[in-house]
């Protein structure tokens, strides 16, 4: 089974990913913050990361780099209401995947 993670600090976005992801065949697991992320990620064999850019303890870029140093295949979407051009550069150059603005469907 595939393992996804989410990492976003509102409670009904985490839960409502969750269940999509689950729907989807994953086993999700979810996190409001970076640091909490980070050990989860060290932890599991994840699959995919769904990563919020604002976070209540360091920036999803932040948590970016640090996935990328961990394992640096593993598939990261960045999610946000505060997207930029800038933050999307940024975060592709870095290494995620896709760059999706919220709200999302």
């Amino acid at each position: 089974m595939k393992r996804a993670l989410i990492v976003d600090d509102e409670e009904l976005i985490r839960a409502s990913l969750k269940d999509a992801a689950t729907e989807e065949g994953f086993e999700a697991f979810v996190s409001k913050n970076g640091s909490e992320a980070l050990e989860l990620i060290e932890e599991k064999d994840l699959d995919l990361v769904l990563l919020d850019l604002r976070l209540p303890d360091m920036n999803g870029i932040q948590v970016l780099k640090r996935i990328k140093e961990i394992d640096e295949d593993l598939l990261v979407i960045i999610i946000t209401g505060y997207a930029s051009v800038e933050s999307a550069v940024e975060a592709m150059k870095i290494g995620a995947y896709d760059y999706i603005k919220k709200p999302f469907k």
